[in-house]
């Protein structure tokens, strides 16, 4: 089993490997969340999303987004915890924090070949 630390990376290192990736052809799914309570429908989306491609890489959003996005009181469990849980199931190939509301910039940079996104984001939905 690959090192779970080593599946958290920095945007920089990620961008990087995202272009190892592309090189050697492989087909990238990213999808994002907060994670903060990590539940089965967590998992189900996780699993159905690396189904549609060779490698998984999920961005998360940062204890500093959360809060912005749903309050003081979050998140309940810390970034690195998060990231790390994250990172130790088999079906996540790389985790990448962000500390935007919404993960386009990071989408803009590494260009995923597939974008896996709840019904709740179709406002998301753009050229990128």
């Amino acid at each position: 089993m690959r090192d779970v630390s080593a599946k958290v990376l920095s945007r920089d290192a990620m961008q990087t490997e995202r272009s190892r990736l592309r090189n050697e052809g492989r087909k990238v799914v990213f999808t994002n969340g907060c994670f903060d309570i990590l539940h089965a429908g967590h998992l189900n989306c996780l699993i159905a999303a690396r189904k549609l491609g060779d490698v998984l890489i999920v961005g998360m959003n940062s204890d500093n987004s959360i809060r912005r996005y749903k309050g003081e009181k979050r998140p309940i469990i810390s970034e690195n915890e998060r990231a790390f849980m994250l990172a130790g199931l088999e079906v996540v190939d790389y985790v990448v924090v962000f500390d935007e509301d919404e993960p386009y910039s990071l989408v803009c940079e590494l260009l995923p070949d597939i974008l896996v996104k709840g019904s709740d984001w179709t406002h998301y939905i753009r050229a990128v």
